[in-house]
């Protein structure tokens, strides 16, 4: 046993030997390596032949002249160097100078306000104000309103009765954003003031004239609401309420809801519309003065869609189904429309085409028309129009990072389409303030329709865009001569331009091709009534304004309209005010 212990003593010391002899042969050729080791580099070996007895022998130590390359990695360790700097004296005459920051230009950041309040003087003794207001009551509940007016007391040349009118409103609203779901509530009010002055001038009739009271005032009161939830069926839910009316004792209610529900179905989402619309409402006579008007429509519409996705194509199928009942006809129909629309995109966001068929259930009213047209007689008659089908095909993209456009031919398929004409003048019958020819009907026919529209939007900057667009028209009617009061083709442009930090300008053009009217002149019995067609002429009206912001809060600006001093008629009978100034100013504000 003690003689074993001794043996291994031995090779112990003999192990130890070589070992030490190893460690400073190795040394001696990494002495400056260190870091490299420590990044695992990696070394070349070469095979030792050992021809004789091998002696070790230690050399002298030295040191390496190449510099290595290193190829540190992340997980290298460095070690802290300490060193100590001493400043010695030298006697020198330069001078440095003392260096500059850079001067860079930071843009003041813009603070936003919650509310603001303008007020504007024009010509033809224009006002034009409002003022918006929103609060938070809380983090998750906002409370706001809206008021405005604009008005003019009229003036344009040639005309003979009071022309002037006035259009105000305001609005209340309520939103909350709770954790699961937002919504929000708003209620209205609007009055409008308008006046039938569009009499021919071949009636010069003094005590005609002196008979007829144009003016005819608007009532219109709206409630409603909006419910979004998170990650639900429904989706989003909206309904509101409309209350129509005007001084002539007309009255239309009019109720619309719709519900946002996605349907699952062997785990895809079908995106479904549900549509509640009903619409009622009465006239005090017809337009010969003989029978009081009731009319009545209810919808209820299902509109279900399937998206599909692959690659470059986007495919939506889906159609549309409504019941309608007639409420005093107390007649039901079904109407289905198909519902799909395509996109593939050729070349990235640079060429992209389209395609669709589409048709859907118009519900017409009162209040509509009275709004595209406010010199409508309260005489009409209101049915809804069945939108056979809108087939589409188009190319979109952009031409740059800046430049966007738009190009789609249609083509619409619609029974009783809605056309604006004018009434007839009543020389024998029961007359009216509205009956003089210088108000308007709704004639309905089976129209179709070809159109072409282009489009380009060009954000030069942000602080330059510019819009183009134009669209031709074509027409074909069933049963009446002519498109009444439909343009064949429209253009519009719009630039808004942030000169500086303080001056902005905008511009508005529009061209309106021609038009095609007709006024009907009562005879003694009706086969002998007198009818004339006219052509309205296009019009181009161009509109622009500019500003200068103060300060944060305070702004000043000026509009023209109708630079041109063009004298056109939108409606027949009814020409325009000439060019108009306004010039106002603007507060911003928070509570």
């Amino acid at each position: 046993m003690v003689i074993n212990i001794k043996k291994r003593i031995t090779m112990l010391k003999q192990v130890q030997n070589i070992v030490l002899c190893v460690f400073i042969f190795s040394f001696s050729l990494s002495f400056s390596q260190e870091e490299r080791k420590q990044t695992n580099d990696t070394l070349d070996t070469d095979v030792v032949n050992v021809v004789k007895p091998y002696t070790p022998k230690i050399s002298d130590a030295f040191k390496i002249k190449e510099i290595p390359s290193l190829d540190d990695e992340t997980t290298a360790t460095k070690k802290e160097i300490k060193y100590n700097i001493f400043s010695i004296p030298v006697a020198s005459t330069f001078t440095p100078s003392k260096g500059k920051a850079a001067q860079v230009d930071k843009a003041k950041k813009e603070k936003l306000y919650d509310n603001y309040a303008s007020l504007g003087f024009g010509t033809y003794t224009s006002i034009l104000g409002e003022v918006y207001l929103n609060h938070a009551l809380s983090r998750s509940e906002n409370v706001g309103g809206y008021v405005s007016h604009h008005s003019s007391q009229g003036g344009i040349d040639g005309v003979v009765l009071d022309d002037k009118f006035s259009d105000s409103k305001i609005r209340l609203n309520y939103a909350n954003n709770l954790r699961d779901l937002s919504w929000n509530v708003d209620a209205g009010y609007q009055h409008e003031v308008y006046n039938w002055y569009g009499v021919s001038p071949i009636y010069t009739d003094t005590a005609m004239l002196d008979d007829i009271n144009p003016q005819h005032k608007f009532f219109t009161f709206d409630f409603g609401g909006e419910i979004e939830f998170d990650n639900s069926l429904f989706n989003k839910t909206r309904a509101r309420f409309t209350r129509f009316a005007d001084d002539y004792d007309s009255a239309e209610n009019r109720f619309e809801a719709i519900a946002n529900i996605n349907i699952p179905i062997s785990g895809e989402e079908v995106k479904t519309d549900v549509k509640i619309d009903y619409l009622g409402g009465t006239f005090d006579n017809d337009y010969f003065g003989f029978n009081k008007i009731k009319y009545g429509n209810f919808q209820v519409g299902i509109s279900p869609n399937y998206q599909i996705k692959e690659a470059d194509l986007t495919l939506n199928l889906g159609f549309s189904a409504y019941y309608l009942n007639d409420t005093e006809a107390s007649e039901n129909k079904f109407f289905i429309y198909p519902k799909i629309t395509a996109s593939f995109r050729v070349v990235d966001e640079v060429l992209i085409t389209y395609a669709g068929i589409e048709g859907d259930l118009i519900q017409n009213s009162y209040r509509d028309f009275a709004s595209l047209n406010p010199f409508m007689s309260p005489t009409l008659f209101i049915v809804p129009t069945d939108q056979q089908y809108n087939a589409y095909i188009g190319l979109k993209g952009k031409l740059s990072s800046n430049m966007s456009y738009n190009i789609r031919g249609n083509y619409y398929a619609e029974s009783n389409k809605a056309l604006i004409k004018n009434n007839t003048f009543l020389n024998f019958s029961t007359q009216e303030n509205y009956s003089y020819g210088n108000s308007f009907e709704v004639v309905y026919d089976d129209v179709t329709t070809f159109s072409l529209f282009g489009e380009l939007n060009v954000d030069i900057n942000r602080n330059f865009n510019l819009g183009i667009k134009a669209e031709y028209f074509s027409y074909n009617m069933d049963e009446e001569e002519k498109a009444w009061n439909l343009p064949d083709f429209e253009a519009s442009l719009f630039m808004d331009y942030q000169i500086d930090e303080h001056w902005f300008a905008g511009a508005n053009l529009y061209y309106i091709g021609e038009r095609s009217a007709q006024s009907t002149l009562e005879g003694a019995l009706l086969p002998t009534d007198l009818t004339t067609n006219y052509i309205l002429e296009s019009y181009f009206d161009a509109n622009a304004h500019v500003g200068y912001r103060i300060n944060d809060r305070f702004s000043v600006y000026a509009k023209a309209n109708n630079i041109a001093n063009q004298d056109y008629q939108k409606w027949l009978n009814y020409p325009v005010q000439g060019i108009q100034f306004l010039a106002g100013v603007t507060y911003k504000f928070d509570f």
